[in-house]
């Protein structure tokens, strides 16, 4: 029977520490076997937040901007608009990979079935949302950073 080596080998949960610190994640886990090791970093800057899910104001679009499409109401989910990309969860919606990073689409764009189209954060962790199918962006329906439930249209690609 083989001996096992007891104790944590601090010097892998240093290197996954200074992941952490280059790579600006809150968390790390790696498993091995039977061995998992998770690290994370909570600082005491973080500050809860309290994410209130409400309908968002509708401003009167700018001269010469896309249309906007009205989102339906929450109780049927969105199923009345075709073709509509839907959350997968709830979670904050971004439209682009960071903040002074381009969008990952615009309105009249053509995707590719598997492209990311945005991102969703939920617990902590960015989930790229990908186009169901290829086809032609005609409606973004949620604002960079905006609150989303699971089921809520998201954009529309025709």
């Amino acid at each position: 029977m083989a001996t096992r080596k007891s104790g944590i080998d601090q010097d892998l949960v240093r290197d996954l520490a200074n992941i952490l610190t280059e790579t600006d994640l809150t968390e790390i886990e790696i498993e091995q076997d039977d061995l998992r090791i998770r690290v994370s970093r909570s600082g005491a800057a973080a500050v809860p937040t309290t994410q209130i899910y409400a309908p968002a104001p509708v401003a009167a679009p700018a001269p010469g901007a896309a249309p906007v499409v009205a989102a339906e109401s929450p109780a049927d989910g969105g199923a009345n608009i075709k073709n509509a990309v839907t959350s997968p969860m709830v979670g904050t919606a971004y439209l682009a990979p960071s903040p002074d990073a381009d969008a990952f689409v615009q309105i009249g764009q053509t995707v590719e079935e598997g492209e990311p189209v945005l991102i969703i954060e939920a617990m902590k962790t960015m989930n790229q949302i990908p186009a169901p199918r290829s086809g032609k962006v005609t409606a973004i329906l949620v604002e960079d950073a905006q609150p989303v439930e699971f089921g809520e249209p998201l954009l529309v690609i025709e």
